[in-house]
């Protein structure tokens, strides 16, 4: 009898949700995903957004070569290759300077050796010339350097680069004052484009972006919106250059 009324006591206490509740956390999770949406919405597209993981990650691997090399390291990205223009704006590879085996300093004058197989950007999506700066918000060009056939380096990576250098302490190199920016975009090139051709965007890829800044201390932060990485971004039209 008693485990009778007990059950009972059980049971109508064992009640689920009521509709209301069920309502107010169904609009709740709408809310969130909306939110979501719209934040993924103002960046860029799969291949950006594969494209900017792909580049975040070379620059940790630099910074930790460095730091654990005690060398200087340098991210490239591919301007004007000498034997595969189809990879222009498009490879990023890491060198490091090498070391002198009875010093330990990098040699002079420096020889740079390839500390990474580095990766190639999904297809249409390029380095931006124009939005990636030396010194964000300034007009300061990202500099360059060659990179020449030798023991470590491939004939298929011999050409022009831009580069964005870390010191044996893992410090970025030109965040003295204010950091540099690293932005790609999605767009199209043509088949024989020269180092002077660059891409444009395409009518699908309008404000299609993404990239970080590059801080003094070696780490970078994610751009969350096109503002951010340039003004101009937001009201760029289909076949302008980036």
């Amino acid at each position: 009898m008693k485990h009778s009324k007990l059950r009972a006591h059980l049971e109508s206490n064992a009640q689920g949700f009521t509709l209301v509740e069920m309502l107010v956390v169904i609009a709740i999770m709408s809310i969130l995903m909306t939110a979501g949406a719209i934040g993924l919405g103002n960046m860029g597209g799969k291949g950006v957004t594969s494209g900017v993981a792909s580049a975040e990650s070379m620059f940790e691997e630099a910074r930790s070569i460095a730091v654990g090399q005690r060398t200087k390291t340098r991210v490239l990205i591919s301007k004007d290759l000498t034997n595969n223009p189809a990879d222009n704006l498009r490879r990023i590879l890491i060198v490091s300077a090498e070391l002198d085996p009875t010093t330990g300093l990098a040699k002079t004058p420096q020889n740079w050796i390839l500390s990474s197989r580095g990766v190639t950007l999904p297809d249409q999506t390029y380095f931006s010339q124009n939005f990636s700066r030396k010194v964000q918000d300034s007009a300061g060009a990202i500099e360059t350097m060659n990179l020449t056939s030798s023991a470590t380096v491939k004939a298929s990576y011999v050409g022009t680069y831009y580069y964005y250098e870390f010191n044996a302490e893992g410090i970025y190199a030109y965040g003295e004052k204010d950091p540099s920016t690293f932005v790609i975009g999605s767009g199209v090139r043509k088949a024989n484009a020269t180092a002077n051709d660059k891409p444009k965007v395409a009518a699908s890829g309008k404000r299609d972006f993404g990239g970080f800044v590059v801080w003094r201390n070696g780490w970078v932060s994610m751009f969350r919106s096109p503002d951010q990485m340039d003004s101009a971004i937001t009201s760029i039209k289909p076949g302008q250059e980036f």
